[in-house]
């Protein structure tokens, strides 16, 4: 098992979580100097928060912990390709990497619809690789919706 797969198992733990709790099933870590400083999962529903999103969750803890909102040297793990507003908290964090699971082609921000973290003209640009443990990804957000409907 790759370090990718190692830290991208830990975001899916989250994922997992989140289910319990009623929330769409998207976990994330954040890694600073290869050891995990933040997890976290969406909790929009529970905190009634549009912006409560896995990435938010783990970029404000680790801002925290860090006392420093400059997250240099972080990579962040997330099992679903991020939207525009987690891409843009990404760039103004100065993350240094972004891997995530699953695309996502209705609303990814980083390759599927746009590629903001690859975007010379923003004063940073974040490394992306995607599709780590793409299925496994694919699999917690399908059967969440599928119970939904059910």
């Amino acid at each position: 098992m790759t370090r990718d797969e190692e830290f991208m198992t830990l975001a899916l733990e989250e994922a997992k979580k989140a289910i319990g709790e009623g929330e769409v099933p998207v976990g994330a870590v954040l890694v600073h100097g290869g050891e995990v400083l933040a997890r976290g999962h969406n909790l929009c529903i529970s905190l009634c928060d549009p912006t409560a999103h896995a990435e938010m969750v783990v970029l404000r803890e680790a801002a925290r912990k860090l006392n420093n909102y400059r997250l240099m040297g972080s990579t962040v793990y997330v099992t679903l390709e991020p939207c525009i507003m987690c891409v843009g908290a990404m760039v103004l964090a100065r993350i240094d990497r972004l891997v995530y699971g699953a695309s996502d082609p209705k609303g990814g921000a980083c390759e599927s619809l746009y590629r903001i973290c690859a975007d010379s003209r923003l004063n940073h640009t974040v490394e992306v690789t995607g599709g780590v443990l793409a299925s496994f990804a694919s699999q917690i957000l399908s059967g969440f919706f599928r119970e939904k409907r059910l």
